[in-house]
């Protein structure tokens, strides 16, 4: 049989509230046309991220009431502790309540507080927005060091998300003493959710080696990654996913994990250091600000979710699923002369807002106002990944389609797929927008907005 079906049957269900297109351009208004500030009662189909947006499975609620909420050496904690460590090999493993707490105890670990980041840089395929924040925050410089084959929305090779080895290289070689350590995020959110191979972290790890930095993952999508080294990746599809999953950990000194993405949990995150000294620095740290080792913030019944989670995101038929259905509404879009990132990323499908509405330029941000049309036209909130978020770094002007992991069904999905072309037959009515308020840094979250 060619149809992939969902794996899993629907056990409980939330209502969805219908809305008017009248009333969402109200919505819009008091937002500011910020699709963060829209309340979630508001929106028919939330595709803003799949970040803790994921319906947990009966076994994961069922070790939510088995979660031991002590507050130091919870069981909870020992679960989840068991699992990570098989999951990646590594032994030094803290809880956290997020992936960026993770990031920011990395970044204090590895470069200091304050300013002490000033004259650093850290290389990396493509931050992602909290990184670069938590980097930048510190006084270092995020550098995106992207192959030139992820800047082009429409190239079909496999592996869009790898990292420049011959930029890293030139990079290391004349600011080696700058650099306090080399991260690599797979998938590359930055770029339409696209993966990175093992033979490009082989030779990350070879260059790091050489000049001797640590390699740091941001593994918020591990699985899908090695779901696209398993099906693109020569020689590895003998390989099951598990085995791909620890191969890649194997080559890193340490990662970042937001389990909100594949932890399939609404709340969450892990923090891996192989060292044992910046292990204990990370230890005290996480103390100071998130909550003690055992539990890093969280409450035993989070890291229950999360053990379960980490074992369930490596089913071979969820993940077949899970990456086909992200490619049935790329085809559709495809076919319905709608531009997207190529080929279709783990997550999301991200549509080229630069083509959708050509007569919008850049610094009227045309990713914002796809988004916004997208809402007002059929309440599907998404969300711009393009100046807006990254400002002059943006890798393109993008609309991000996030489909949160088991939540919709394909009637769900074949009504955006309607919606996005019904709008690309009236993109030339869209309007740029400007922005008339923003805060220091991440300004997508809070930022206001008026039309041209």
């Amino acid at each position: 049989m060619k149809t992939i079906i969902e794996p899993f049957r629907i056990k409980s269900v939330e209502p969805i509230r219908m809305t008017t297109p009248r009333q969402r351009r109200q919505y819009l208004r008091q937002a500011g046309y910020n699709l963060f500030r829209i309340p979630a009662a508001h929106v028919i189909i939330d595709l803003l991220t799949d970040s803790g947006t994921g319906a947990m499975s009966s076994e994961q609620w069922a070790g939510v009431m088995r979660g031991d909420e002590s507050y130091a050496g919870a069981s909870s904690y020992y679960r989840f502790l068991e699992v990570v460590e098989q999951l990646t090999g590594m032994r030094n493993i803290l809880p956290t309540h997020q992936g960026r707490a993770s990031e920011r105890i990395l970044v204090e670990v590895m470069i200091g507080s304050g300013q002490a980041g000033r004259g650093r840089l850290v290389p990396n395929n493509a931050h992602f927005d909290t990184t670069r924040a938590n980097i930048e925050h510190s006084g270092a410089e995020a550098v995106d060091l992207l192959t030139s084959q992820g800047t082009s929305p429409t190239h079909l090779a496999p592996f869009k998300g790898n990292m420049d080895l011959a930029k890293l290289e030139t990079l290391l070689d004349e600011r080696a003493d700058d650099v306090p350590f080399v991260m690599l995020t797979i998938t590359c959110n930055s770029n339409g959710g696209q993966p990175v191979s093992l033979e490009n972290l082989q030779a990350v790890r070879a260059l790091c080696d050489r000049y001797g930095k640590s390699l740091f993952l941001d593994a918020a999508r591990f699985a899908e990654n090695a779901w696209f080294i398993k099906q693109r990746e020569p020689g590895r599809a003998g390989q099951s996913v598990s085995q791909i999953v620890r191969e890649m950990f194997e080559l890193a000194d340490g990662a970042t994990i937001s389990a909100k993405k594949d932890g399939l949990v609404n709340i969450g995150g892990v923090l891996l250091i192989r060292d044992d000294a910046l292990f204990r620095k990370a230890c005290d740290l996480l103390i100071l600000t998130e909550g003690f080792v055992t539990y890093g913030g969280l409450a035993g019944r989070d890291l229950e979710a999360m053990a379960v989670g980490f074992r369930e995101v490596l089913d071979e038929d969820y993940l077949r699923y899970r990456i086909r259905s992200i490619q049935y509404m790329g085809e559709k879009l495809l076919a319905g002369g709608v531009s997207i990132v190529q080929p279709p990323g783990g997550h999301a499908i991200y549509i080229d807002a630069t083509d959708f509405c050509p007569h919008i330029p850049k610094m009227q941000f045309p990713g914002q106002a796809v988004a916004c049309g997208l809402y007002e036209l059929g309440g599907i909130r998404s969300c711009e990944i393009g100046s807006v978020m990254m400002g002059e770094l943006a890798v393109m002007e993008s609309v991000r389609l996030a489909v949160p992991r088991r939540t919709y069904t394909q009637s769900h999905i074949d009504y955006v797929i309607e919606v996005v072309l019904a709008l690309k037959t009236k993109a030339h009515k869209l309007r740029g927008f400007r922005i008339i308020e923003q805060p220091q840094a991440l300004r997508h979250f809070t930022a206001r907005f008026e039309p041209m």
